[in-house]
């Protein structure tokens, strides 16, 4: 099976769960239970290729110019936790089938828990780190929506926001040493940066890599002292537990260490962080773990203290510790994820999980107990268990650390975290199975049916299988993992429960004997712990976020208040400080260029924009005069354009300023006829100052590069030559818009579109407010024409109008070899339209309406999506055109390409935006029964007409004879 479709499985199989729990919460759990089968036989297929030291790959170049590529790699280390993954994943949903209450969304919670599973899978598997941080960043997300699962218990709602936020947060550091990472070893691929060792430990930006790398994996896998998200995530249902933090998300910190480990370990910055991290989260999560009465609370922080020991395990830096943190991956995630779903059984069971008020569940709950009894010995390093043996792998290479010169410090830490997990596994057995049953509990405990008890007992199954035969069982994968972690040649060791009388078995006794003694005097140092000041995690992590809150509104609120001169003044000030900047620490070139002598046009010109310029910042208070000096503007660029031999960019200009005017002119009709006064003397001159350094700075800029010539080759030469072999048209404008550039082209579409639904959704929102009574009771600030339809005005846009539709359409066609295109024939018929509403009105224009602007937007986008989408039909990239040449007797030959089919939807979304526009603006001038029967309001013929009939009308009256007014009309 392809790695991709075993990647993809889990996303795929994430619909059916929610789409099946109308036939039933089997049929719900089977589709997701047939997901994780089918994705885990496709890995298993795998497996003899993988354990023989083979690897698997995929590959697609998806954005190779940006480095990211959809490669996918299944080797030692890939094929470990992927089979953790998928394999625990099929018991977690068999288990949370009789986990959940028929009050859950099953459905929902089986969607939730493949997206997880398949951005896991998505993480182990990927060969390229950009994709790698894509799926990071959803196991993130996907496991927000699991941890806070049970919505209605506010413990689980900030559980889910801590663990995002402080994973989330890692991610984004990770994010840059990622990248920093891929720009020393040249690429993104995994495969490709692992063979660079040297070349990254030897770069300077080896260390904020490696930090910034760290900062991701320690907060994912909860190391000290982002260790107290993982506790608080335990207000999620048992089942998302024993998944998450047995198996998947807290190992996911561990698997990038791990895969990192050949070109990052070996060093000292190495060797201080990681392994002082693991040790120091070993020790205080084994600590806590002792003096937490919440059974999932203890196995929370025992998952902390064996996620730091791994840690450790991997910050050593040795090939004999690599293989002891692989072994410990795996015999963790058995023991551990057993206890969880013990402890859930015992939750589901008993109706608590608080240990003081358990005890004595032994024969209550023989099964159970069985189940537990075997993980918490596996957990404490018990013989012949597969904890012990990793235990002491682990020990072993303790007792050859020397840290800071000192040969103590590690192995006795080891010892004194190594004697906690026993004591807190003993405690687990011992207050929770053992002693005298109790005369009450909050339900009756019994045994759970094998849907609850199934999944953990083939869990203890491997646990002691491994314990016992651990060479046979685990060896295989064992040696592809840590093959794949060292990227060398394995170094000799042995998976056996006796290695002799060995300075870690009198560790381990040690550890084992001390824990029994701190069971013992559990009570005593109970009360002494409950006594010792400490910090509390979620109390600080409240105060940071509070404080980080309170910090980002005063910077909101300081900078963001409402006033647009203060965000231009800001954004100006600090271009033009990172500008003078880059001019003053730079070099600059002599001028190669040698300036032209300016003709008289150019300079009438110029001397006409400077002082529109300068009146619209004169006369801005005036709305209508400033809109008016705004079109001056516009109209001397269409005509600098058109004589710098630019004609489309001429008559695109020209048509947008005709078009906005008028709606703007529309708009001003609503508004008052000044803008009140809100800016003092002081800020007009701190404006004016940076303006006028603005602009001399830009103009100077430009006056520099025309001076010179440009550093690279510019493009316009490759859209000149390609332009007709490559496009079909000689008209290189329009063929950049619609093919060179088209994905540009299909975005702006889509952005008027927005806008239009925008300013219609604004006002069907403002005309539902108070605003409609201001509009329906305001008085004109200007005398009203009689005449608001006049005569001469209907007639020429009458005439107008099919003589525009010909020249929009003559322009449409024509776009592709001469001047024009689908944007500027849409404007041109906009314009037609608009005149149409303008001479005769919106209530007379909109009753003759033939088609909706919604649906033209809409037809627009997907015409131009489409054809974009036909390309890949022909082998192409997303909107590449073709072109060809038709002969129909009895036309001449003529050509035709699929850039015309764009460029109509590139015509209809224009249209149907601008239209959609004047309709929601007109609207604000709408009132009730407001109605016009005619065109115009004054026209001769009708008045003659009218004062025809009433003569008649009049004369038969005279003569005793009536006539019906509507026939003689």
């Amino acid at each position: 099976m392809s790695l991709f479709l075993i990647a993809a499985l889990p996303f795929l199989g994430a619909i059916f769960p929610a789409l099946l729990i109308r036939a039933g919460r089997n049929a719900s759990a089977s589709a997701a239970g047939l997901t994780s089968f089918l994705a885990f036989t496709g890995l298993m297929i795998h497996a003899p290729t993988v354990l023989s030291g083979g690897v698997v790959t995929a590959r697609f170049d998806w954005l190779p110019g940006l480095g990211l590529n959809a490669n996918f790699m299944l080797d030692g280390l890939g094929f470990l936790f992927a089979t953790l993954i998928l394999g625990i994943g099929m018991l977690i949903i068999l288990y949370a089938r009789f986990y959940l209450s028929r009050h859950d969304p099953m459905g929902q919670f089986y969607t939730y828990l493949l997206l997880f599973q398949g951005a896991m899978v998505g993480i182990v598997l990927s060969d390229n780190i950009l994709l790698l941080l894509v799926f990071w960043e959803l196991t993130s997300l996907s496991s927000f929506l699991l941890i806070g699962y049970w919505k209605h218990l506010p413990e689980g709602r900030q559980g889910a926001r801590m663990a995002l936020a402080v994973t989330g947060s890692g991610g984004l550091a990770m994010i840059a040493g990622m990248l920093i990472l891929g720009h020393i070893a040249g690429s993104y691929d995994l495969s490709v940066i692992l063979q660079h060792k040297e070349a990254i430990q030897a770069s300077p930006l080896y260390l904020p890599a490696l930090i910034l790398i760290l900062l991701g994996c320690f907060t994912k896998s909860a190391q000290f002292p982002f260790h107290f998200w993982l506790p608080h995530a335990m207000a999620a249902p048992t089942p998302v537990s024993a998944y998450l933090h047995s198996a998947t998300m807290v190992k996911a910190g561990l698997f990038l260490m791990a895969r990192m480990w050949p070109v990052l370990a070996g060093t000292p910055e190495w060797f201080y962080i990681v392994a002082t991290t693991g040790l120091v989260t070993m020790v205080v999560g084994a600590v806590i773990a002792l003096f937490k009465d919440d059974l999932k609370a203890l196995l929370a922080f025992s998952t902390v203290s064996h996620l730091g020991l791994i840690t450790m395990l991997l910050g050593f830096g040795t090939k004999v510790a690599a293989v002891a943190a692989v072994f410990h991956i795996i015999n963790h995630a058995t023991f551990k994820a057993a206890l969880f779903m013990s402890a859930g059984i015992i939750d589901h069971e008993t109706g608590t999980r608080d240990i003081k008020l358990l005890g004595g569940l032994r024969r209550l709950m023989p099964i159970t107990f069985g189940i537990a009894l075997i993980a918490a010995l596996s957990m404490a390093g018990i013989p012949p268990l597969n904890g012990f043996l990793s235990k002491e792998m682990m020990l072993e290479e303790t007792f050859h650390i020397v840290w800071l010169d000192s040969h103590v410090v590690v192995p006795a830490l080891a010892v004194f975290a190594a004697l906690f997990s026993a004591a807190y596994s003993f405690r687990y057995i011992a207050h929770v199975f053992l002693g005298p049953e109790r005369e009450s509990y909050p339900q009756t405990p019994h045994d759970p049916g094998p849907g609850l008890w199934l999944s953990p007992a083939l869990l203890v199954v491997l646990v002691v299988i491994i314990g016992l035969n651990s060479a046979t069982v685990a060896g295989p994968l064992v040696k592809a993992a840590a093959g794949a972690v060292i990227g060398g040649e394995l170094p000799y060791f042995k998976l056996k429960l006796w290695h002799g009388f060995t300075p870690a078995l009198y560790m381990s006794i040690v550890a084992v004997l001390g824990g029994l003694l701190l069971l013992a005097l559990h009570r005593h140092l109970e009360r002494f712990w409950n006594a010792l000041p400490r910090p509390e995690a979620k109390v600080i992590f409240d105060a940071v976020i509070e404080a980080l809150t309170a910090l980002s509104n005063r910077v909101t609120d300081g900078l963001h208040n409402g006033v647009i001169s203060r965000y231009a003044a800001i954004m100006v000030a600090f271009t033009v400080g990172i500008g003078y900047y880059a001019y003053a620490s730079g070099s600059m070139g002599a001028p190669t260029r040698v300036p032209l002598p300016a003709p008289i046009l150019p300079i009438i010109g110029w001397v006409c924009l400077v002082g529109a310029t300068l009146a619209i910042m004169w006369f801005h208070r005036n709305r209508l005069l400033s809109l008016v000096l705004i079109g001056v503007v516009g109209l001397i660029v269409s005509m600098a354009f058109n004589y710098l031999s630019a004609p489309d960019l001429a008559l695109t200009q020209i048509s947008v300023e005709v078009v906005t005017m008028i709606l703007l002119l529309l708009s001003l009709n609503f508004m008052p006829t000044e803008t009140p006064v809100d800016s003092t003397n002081g800020r007009k001159l701190r404006d004016a100052a940076i303006s006028i350094v603005a602009g001399i700075g830009t103009g100077g800029l430009i006056y520099a590069l025309m001076l010179r010539d440009f550093a690279f080759p510019t493009i316009s030469e490759f859209h000149l030559a390609n332009s007709y072999k490559g496009g079909g048209g000689t008209n290189v404008v329009n063929v950049i818009l619609v093919d060179f550039r088209g994905f540009d082209t299909f975005g702006e579409i889509i952005v008027l579109g927005i806008a239009a639904l925008v300013i219609f959704a604004l006002t069907e929102s403002v005309l539902a407010t108070k605003v409609r009574a201001y509009l329906l009771n305001r008085k004109p600030h200007w005398p009203q024409s009689g005449d608001a339809h006049p005569l001469m005005m209907v007639v020429v846009t009458r005439v107008m109008m099919p003589i525009a539709l010909m020249v929009g359409a003559y322009i449409f066609f024509r776009g592709h070899n001469q001047p024009g295109g689908g944007f500027i024939a849409g404007l041109v018929v906009a314009i037609a339209f608009l005149m149409q509403y303008m001479a005769s009105g919106f209530t007379w224009a909109a009753e003759r309406q033939r088609f909706y602007y919604h649906a033209t937007i809409g037809w627009g986008v997907l015409i131009a999506a489409a054809t974009g989408l036909g390309a890949w039909f022909n082998d192409m990239p997303f909107l590449t055109s073709d072109f060809g040449y038709l002969h129909w007797p009895p036309l001449e030959e003529f050509e035709w390409a699929t850039a015309m089919l764009f460029d109509t939807g590139v015509f209809l979304a224009v249209l149907g935006a601008v239209m959609l526009a004047l309709e929601s603006l007109s609207r604000f001038a709408w009132q009730p029964g407001m109605t016009q029967e005619f065109p115009m309001d004054i026209n001769p013929a009708r008045e003659a007409l009218r004062q025809f009939v009433e003569e008649t009308k009049q004369k038969m009256a005279d003569k005793g004879k009536t006539i019906d007014t509507e026939k003689g009309a």
